[in-house]
């Protein structure tokens, strides 16, 4: 699962923050294996700010699933410091800590700026040697006559977090296979990633590490008792993605206000189209009963090569959200796989 800790209009990100430990909770009661938070920053809509502040809590608030950032975007920050604050969380948390890193501001360019410490001059483009300095200290890798060598003593050792490259564009799946790390593709924001997978798997270089490529697809689903209840309720991330593309920033709207408010739109763009004009890729969600939310997950999952999904679910009614995820894991028994493997480890 992939949270965002989305705010729904009337309600307080303190309480989207709140309802993120108690998703996590009932996630591992209904055997998800992976809980990964994001990083945005700067908007009413999601409250999940700083995936290192969350982890800590979910972490505490369950005992078997990994946590995670989905992810840290990396040029806000000190590989130094990402290092340091995620080996903590590790030490504390053996075995069961991603480090999830992304390129992406998170964010708008004012915002951006505004999380610089340096603003005498624009964000430097220098990812790929971030990056390098941050995987140099978690596997302990800077030379011995580096001035750095010191810092490769961790608080957190002998834990470390396993470290994730997440993208959305060709460029990332590049690095992740150059890097010999698992990787990360958003199809929920760019839903044209299949065959960045495929270079990706094909240009894989072995590391110690992971001497095999391992894929997680990220993507929106919704599901609810029918495919019209689904459909319903997803017109408000609808409504509200939308907006945001405009660069109009709300919290998550209801689902009665968001229906009148696509009802209206969609009506004015049939008024205005042009069949010439080229549309965009929409971005893609997977909504409907649980038997058409299980196909169109198959799907995804087979179209990347990928040997997990992380689904990431918005819709204005917490319970609607929680019941989604519900009614996934009895879809595809996650439940009764995770008593299954418990089993198996206590024999």
């Amino acid at each position: 699962m992939l949270d965002q800790s989305p705010v729904a209009e009337g309600t307080s990100g303190a309480e989207a923050l709140r309802n993120t430990i108690g998703l996590a909770r009932r996630a591992e009661e209904l055997g998800y294996g992976r809980y990964w938070v994001a990083e945005h920053h700067g908007g009413p809509l999601l409250a999940g700010a700083s995936p290192e502040a969350l982890i800590g809590p979910i972490a505490s608030a369950t005992s078997t699933m990994r946590v995670g950032s989905g992810g840290v975007m990396l040029p806000h920050y000190s590989p130094l410091k990402v290092a340091e604050s995620f080996s903590v969380l590790a030490g504390l948390f053996p075995g069961r800590i991603d480090l999830g890193i992304g390129r992406a501001a998170g964010t708008d360019p004012t915002t951006t700026y505004a999380l610089q410490r340096n603003r005498q001059a624009g964000a430097l483009d220098d990812f790929p040697e971030q990056l390098a300095e941050l995987m140099a200290y978690l596997r302990d890798e800077i030379p011995d006559d580096h001035p750095f060598r010191r810092l490769t003593a961790l608080p957190g050792l002998p834990e470390y977090p396993e470290l994730w490259l997440l993208g959305s564009s060709a460029q990332s799946g590049i690095w992740a296979a150059e890097l010999g790390v698992p990787y990360a593709f958003a199809d929920f924001i760019n839903p044209q990633g299949a065959s960045v997978a495929a270079r990706y798997r094909e240009d894989y270089t072995p590391s110690r590490e992971h001497p095999e490529p391992r894929q997680i697809a990220a993507v929106s689903a919704i599901c609810a008792d029918t495919d019209e209840e689904a459909e319903r309720l997803a017109a408000s991330v609808t409504m509200a993605m939308r907006l945001l593309r405009r660069g109009h920033l709300i919290p998550l709207p209801p689902v009665e206000t968001a229906l009148a408010w696509i009802a209206d739109e969609d009506a004015r763009r049939r008024a205005q189209d042009d069949p010439g004009r080229p549309r965009r890729s929409a971005r893609r969600m997977v909504v409907g009963s649980p038997a058409t939310v299980r196909a169109g997950l198959e799907e995804v999952a087979a179209e990347y090569g990928a040997q997990e999904l992380l689904v990431v679910t918005i819709t204005y009614d917490h319970a609607a959200r929680v019941r989604s995820y519900e009614l996934i894991a009895e879809e595809f028994g996650l439940g009764r796989a995770a008593a299954a493997g418990a089993a198996v480890g206590a024999a």
